[in-house]
């Protein structure tokens, strides 16, 4: 499916006026999918571009494949463009803070009677309620909504180690636009979609509120929660190194005893089943813990792969460039970044057919598509030098 005439979504047309993760990140799905998505950046270029620190990596993995567009929305001449753009899209999407678009004239009430077809995603810190208007991040949702609780120890709430609440709340975005399709495929009217951080959070932390309201008690922070198996841990390695290891069904204790010469665990019928053995964890860790130290991780690793037991070494981001299951199903893909340089960053993790369905791409350089955007708008050479020289695009 890497021919860009196989995608399912070739012949999208998407707008995309965002700016960070949330935003970008839905039109980063739908391009790798086959949309042609145009990412409408100020004059002089979005300021995620730009961003320091930990949000280095958020411009290069979230914007590839888009076409760049330079538009002074605050100018009417600029504002005229961006109204031509939506009456001929099939999709918008935006992530600026309640009432922007819409001071902007760029609100879904302002665009749809230009195309009654139009599919306007919102992407907001909070849907509708007394919240609404407030500004969110990714860490404010998490913080609210119990994910930060649930992720660091007692007392310490700590914010997931990657914007999972962004990258889930685009995700629900696109589930919404692709729903808002198929309805106008049967009624020809488009409409308003709007997902949140907060309430994404919500979505996610929803396992810990149903344990709440199933057991009566209320869920503990991962670092001391209760697990459900005995052994479900991380353990530490003969060379100083950690593998996670979880034991989940009574078969694979049974597989994991025999695997390391456990007779005397196997046999013990006081540890038969896996509430008898949850029961009996604080005598069973330390055992396990001395035998893992016996081995180095990469000796380990091999006796685990041949149990068909879950575990995993301890990796970091940057291990993945590396990683040999990623490389060899596709899963990275050569991105050429503004400056030339080349590296490897994910596709979408899915198959369509048994193929990715894209193969990697570039960034846009500021405005990089602004004229030949314009012209297939409909403006004509000497417009659109005007439009230029009056500082409307760039």
């Amino acid at each position: 499916m890497n021919n860009p005439r196989d995608l399912p979504l070739t012949g999208l047309k998407v707008v995309e006026f965002t700016h960070m993760v949330m935003g970008p990140a839905v039109g980063a799905i739908l391009v790798e999918l086959g949309a042609e998505v145009v990412k409408v950046e100020p004059i002089g270029g979005d300021a995620t571009r730009n961003l320091p620190g930990s949000g280095a990596g958020y411009f290069a993995m979230y914007n590839r494949n888009k076409r760049s567009l330079c538009l002074n929305l605050k100018s009417p001449a600029g504002l005229g463009v961006a109204h031509r753009l939506a009456a001929a899209a099939d999709v918008v999407v935006e992530n600026f803070r309640g009432g922007a678009m819409e001071k902007l004239g760029l609100g879904y009430e302002q665009l749809a009677p230009l195309n009654p077809g139009l599919i306007y995603c919102s992407e907001k810190g909070f849907l509708a309620g007394p919240y609404e208007r407030r500004t969110a991040l990714d860490e404010v949702a998490q913080m609210m909504g119990g994910l930060a609780y649930m992720t660091g120890p007692p007392g310490r709430p700590l914010r997931a180690g990657s914007s999972v609440i962004d990258v889930t709340g685009g995700m629900f975005g696109v589930i919404g636009i692709l729903a808002a399709l198929q309805e106008r495929h049967r009624t020809g009217r488009g409409q308003k979609v709007s997902s949140a951080l907060f309430e994404t959070t919500a979505y996610l932390v929803g396992q810990h509120m149903a344990q709440f309201a199933v057991t009566g008690q209320a869920a503990r922070p991962m670092p001391v929660r209760i697990s459900a198996w005995a052994i479900y841990d991380v353990f530490e390695t003969a060379d100083d190194q950690q593998v996670f290891v979880g034991v989940v069904s009574d078969s694979l204790w049974q597989r994991f005893c025999e695997a390391f010469e456990l007779d005397h665990l196997a046999n013990d019928p006081q540890l038969a089943t896996n509430a008898a053995r949850v029961a009996a964890r604080e005598q069973l860790l330390p055992e396990v813990r001395d035998l893992f130290r016996r081995f180095g991780r990469d000796e380990l690793i091999e006796r685990l792969e041949r149990t068909g037991l879950p575990f995993a070494p301890i990796g970091r981001p940057e291990d993945l460039f590396e990683d040999p299951h990623l490389i060899q199903g596709g899963g990275l893909a050569e991105v050429t970044l503004p400056d030339g340089r080349s590296t490897r960053l994910p596709l979408l993790p899915l198959e369509m057919a048994g193929a990715r369905p894209s193969a990697g791409g570039q960034l846009p350089r500021v405005g990089e598509h602004t004229r030949a955007v314009l012209s297939s708008l409909g403006y004509g050479e000497a417009e659109i030098a005007d439009l230029l020289e009056r500082g409307a695009a760039g």
